[in-house]
């Protein structure tokens, strides 16, 4: 239990609030199956008309998470300029409703007026040439709208980036009425899964039986990680399960093995604005998926170097769990890479 518990503060200290959905890979195999998906169409045109000379949506599908630091490489003076803009950024790529629920309904516990589905809205909008502050609050541009658009189809098919989890004090996962009866007493906020912690070594080996190939080998000069995120899971994990389950190394690789496959998408209706609802409410029935046979301890109360408290969770998974949450993972990519085609044809239609 000592151990434990050193794992749990350990985790705590370095754990970031900020949640980077499927991670590189997963964006550009998302961004790479819609280059391939709109190749000599309408969409294409406009989209190269938005994009700088050598860029596709694969190549961009990352930079809305690269503004968050410098881990992509320098700042350009574009990517400054849209954070200088938008002080709220980290809060368009999800949203937190309870994932016990069926939909996305505005203005709902978990919901936000910059949460992901608004924005996506709004991004949309733009594109189709609306403008003015009722449509577009953030004076988003064509170009900053199409890179929202393509970094955020992934997001809001990454089950936790819909799904939250509220625990409480028993450990059980429960839905709050209002957001205000999440109160750190009797109900907690996981922060999109981001403070559900797995033993790293659980996961290696559970990684090890079930999927082939190797497990990926820790970059030189990191340390070990002691516990893994359940947000960090699904956001990386999986897609290198899924990649290695499906022989591809590479996203353009596994971009065509999703093409070859001949994958039933479901097919969105409606008008173009009303997409986001309907992939929020898909991403719920994901995430149900995703937090099925799971299981958190007490909470364990941590306080960050600024002085702000917060709580951690142990979490426990089947011993199968890569099975089923790599499968899970191969059809969002999939989905989200199809729907981005598809959402850009939509406001760009053939003539």
């Amino acid at each position: 239990m000592k151990k434990l518990a050193c794992v749990v503060a350990l985790a705590g200290a370095f754990l970031s609030t900020e949640a980077l959905a499927w991670g590189n890979d997963g964006h550009r195999v998302v961004g790479a199956i819609a280059d391939k998906l709109i190749k000599g169409s309408a969409a294409d045109k406009q989209v190269a008309a938005l994009l700088l000379p050598g860029e596709s949506l694969e190549s961009v599908a990352n930079w809305a998470d690269c503004v968050k630091g410098t881990w992509c490489g320098p700042q350009t003076p574009e990517m400054v300029g849209y954070v200088e803009a938008n002080p709220k950024a980290g809060e368009y790529h999800y949203t937190d409703v309870p994932f016990q629920k069926a939909h996305y309904h505005d203005g709902e516990v978990g919901t936000a007026p910059d949460d992901i589905v608004q924005t996506l809205k709004q991004a949309i909008a733009v594109l189709q040439g609306k403008d003015g502050a009722a449509v577009n609050p953030h004076g988003f541009s064509k170009r900053q709208a199409l890179l929202l658009i393509t970094h955020m189809t992934g997001d809001i098919h990454q089950p936790l980036h819909v799904g939250a989890a509220f625990v409480a004090a028993d450990g059980k996962f429960v839905v709050p009425a209002k957001h205000s009866d999440v109160d750190a007493v009797a109900i907690f906020d996981s922060r999109g899964g981001n403070n559900f912690l797995m033993d790293d070594d659980k996961v290696a080996t559970m990684g090890a039986a079930h999927i082939p190939g190797e497990n990926p080998k820790p970059r030189e000069g990191v340390p070990k990680a002691l516990t893994k995120p359940f947000h960090s899971y699904w956001d990386s994990t999986v897609v290198d399960y899924a990649m290695r389950r499906s022989s591809t190394r590479t996203p353009q690789q596994f971009a065509q093995y999703a093409i070859d496959s001949k994958p039933q998408v479901a097919i969105n209706s409606g008008d173009v604005q009303s997409w986001p609802y309907q992939w929020a409410d898909a991403s719920l029935v994901a995430a149900k998926s995703a937090y099925q046979d799971v299981t958190v301890g007490p909470p364990q109360k941590q306080t960050s170097k600024k002085g702000e408290v917060f709580y951690n969770w142990t979490m426990e998974v089947p011993a199968s769990y890569p099975v089923p949450s790599s499968a899970l993972a191969r059809t969002q990519l999939i989905e989200a890479g199809y729907h981005l085609a598809a959402v850009l044809q939509a406001i760009w239609p053939q003539p």
